[in-house]
């Protein structure tokens, strides 16, 4: 390689060294995460709810080829659910089973009338209390009412009738602490039923009762910027979706674990970060934020990932990211994202790494990266063609050489505009002073 600049030979085999080429294995040698299998019990154990049920049966739906692990998450979502009172998701959990997990684990019919008989009690209850509220006409009586009938479709798993009943409770609000509520309940409905629209619409409506501090407490605010998290990864706006979950606070610690567990606030926000933010954010936003500092220290191998990339030491940064991948894979919000994101991630390390130089030998960088020419060479002319890398490839001789621009010659064009603007600019004061100094101006004609 050589250097864009006139920089010193040992300075060169550092780059070189840094970026996975060369130096004592020895002591460069760095622990890579083993690509064990997940831990079920232990990854369910971080949430509760509805959201663990959720994520088991993602995990159950998403590991058919692993048999033992879908019929682990199965079977943890089965007790769980029975935990419940949903009965509609047992049946479709135990048609899923299929016998497979023996004669605990069957249909209760039992169970499912007995549940299905005390909701109808419940549900009678519920309406008839409504029902005097609103002949009473106590605001908020009613609201409390909408609100238990909203706690009562979630609980049964009919989403679309608890949404509903909890925006009811905004005409009954008297105070923002009331507002955040709604929102909360809204927000967590809107997740469940993946409409992330309206989750970013309840951000901004709990977020606009911040002028008074009572309804907004510091683990509210964590809990919206998690939310708000959510809605720009699941749009797809990676920036914003790092900038929401840098943004949440240590507060949150596991009082959303409906939702979300800290560690997936480490994991998305760190993913998203190393996908769109260049190096100076990733050092002031990252690297030396003290608040997400005790997000990543719970997932060591994200911290692991973030610093290696920081320190141009690629090789390390995508094993440990290839190793991570199949876990990664089986989180419900990040695995239609996960390739973009992944993508993203290693052509940064591929601009990043050609920038300094003014030619790179394509099979050093070849073994920086753990691939072959031919391929490293294709991602190299994707790049090239998206104008993310300004250069040209010698196919021949496998050397990239850097296309920089005419420094020299771009300074003189940026004087000479400079001086035709000034040029400009003098011209237009002395005429617009000349015709002051002979009255020779417009006045506005008097109406009739």
């Amino acid at each position: 390689m050589e250097a864009d600049d006139e920089t010193s030979g040992p300075m060169i085999d550092d780059e070189i060294y840094a970026n996975g080429v060369g130096g004592d294995d020895e002591k460069r040698n760095r622990p890579i995460i083993s690509g064990e299998p997940l831990d079920i019990e232990a990854y369910a154990s971080l949430y509760s709810g509805r959201t663990k049920i959720s994520r088991l049966l993602f995990i159950a739906d998403h590991s058919r080829s692993n048999q033992a692990m879908e019929l682990e998450a199965l079977r943890m979502a089965y007790d769980e659910i029975k935990k419940g009172e949903n009965t509609q998701l047992f049946r479709d959990v135990v048609q899923k089973i299929d016998g497979r997990l023996g004669p605990e684990y069957v249909m209760d019919l039992a169970w499912c009338e007995s549940v299905d008989r005390r909701a109808e009690q419940k549900r009678e209850k519920l309406e008839n209390e409504l029902n005097a509220y609103r002949t009473n006409l106590i605001k908020e009586s009613i609201r409390m009412g909408y609100n238990d009938f909203g706690d009562f479709h979630y609980s049964h798993g009919q989403l679309g009738d608890a949404f509903k009943n909890y925006v009811r409770t905004r005409d009954y609000c008297t105070t923002s602490k009331h507002i955040v509520h709604m929102c909360m309940s809204s927000i967590l409905v809107s997740i469940e039923m993946g409409q992330f629209a309206h989750v970013s619409s309840y951000v901004s409506k709990a977020e606009q009762s911040q002028q008074t501090p009572e309804a907004l407490d510091s683990v509210t605010v964590a809990k919206l910027r998690c939310a708000a998290g959510l809605a720009n990864l699941e749009a797809k706006k990676y920036k914003l979706a790092a900038r929401k979950f840098l943004e949440t606070g240590h507060e949150l610690g596991n009082h959303y674990n409906e939702v979300i567990a800290p560690q997936d606030v480490a994991t998305y926000g760190g993913l998203c970060a190393l996908a769109s933010f260049d190096r100076t954010e990733l050092k002031n936003k990252v690297i030396d934020n003290l608040n997400f500092r005790n997000f990543l220290e719970l997932v060591p191998e994200i911290r692991e990932i973030i610093n290696d990339f920081y320190s141009s030491r690629y090789a390390s940064c995508l094993d440990y990211l290839g190793n991570l991948k199949a876990n990664l894979l089986l989180d419900i919000h990040l695995h239609d994202h996960l390739e973009t994101l992944y993508d993203q991630i290693r052509n940064k390390a591929l601009i990043q790494y050609t920038h300094p130089f003014v030619s790179v030998d394509l099979n050093m960088m070849a073994n920086a990266f753990k691939t072959d020419v031919a391929g490293l060479e294709k991602e190299l002319e994707a790049l090239i063609t998206d104008n993310q890398v300004q250069a040209r490839i010698d196919s021949h001789n496998k050397i990239l050489y850097a296309r920089h621009a005419d420094q020299r010659n771009a300074t003189f064009q940026r004087a000479l505009q400079t001086g035709n603007e000034f040029d400009r600019d003098v011209k237009s004061m002395l005429l617009r002073v000349n015709l002051i100094k002979h009255e020779f101006s417009l006045k506005q004609a008097k109406k009739s």
